[in-house]
């Protein structure tokens, strides 16, 4: 191999100067063999926090409430008179379609439950390995119970 020159994963030499690279990349969702099928769906826990103008609490209560009875999914709702915290567990095929569901539920449902037109301000989903491993560390958030709609 000459000096400078680098040899490419395959080992047949370098590229001719001024040649341009040819780039690729993986799909979102894509995994690598022996891995489990890519539509086999996985279990994300999901932390969707809102936030905007002061509520009256009792209608911000019920409407959360109307939220969990209409999505039994729901694991818990913490809430105040600016902002709202839902955590609950999603199945879905990667994270890319939990994260997708997530940030659709608080519009798509505003309506229905007398939600408080407030926006989305924070997101985290994670896999339930990891959501698992934090908890038993110690620094994940608290195990959602009691289960159900409470103050902040």
């Amino acid at each position: 191999m000459r000096p400078g020159a680098t040899a490419s994963r395959g080992g047949a030499g370098s590229r001719a100067a001024g040649e341009e690279r040819a780039l690729t990349s993986v799909a979102a969702g894509a995994r690598f063999e022996g891995e489990e099928p890519a539509d086999t769906p996985r279990l994300w826990h999901v932390t969707l926090s809102v936030s905007g103008k002061e509520a009256p609490l009792p209608e911000v209560r019920r409407a959360l409430e109307q939220l969990a009875h209409d999505h039994p999914f729901l694991l818990t709702s913490r809430y105040a008179v600016d902002h709202a915290e839902i955590r609950y567990w999603e199945e879905a095929r990667d994270l890319h379609d939990a994260a997708a569901v997530a940030l659709r539920l608080w519009g798509e449902h505003r309506q229905t439950a007398g939600l408080p037109p407030w926006e989305i301000v924070g997101l985290e989903v994670i896999d339930r390995a990891t959501y698992h491993q934090r908890i038993a560390e110690g620094y994940g958030p608290p195990p959602a119970s009691p289960v159900g709609v409470h103050p902040f």
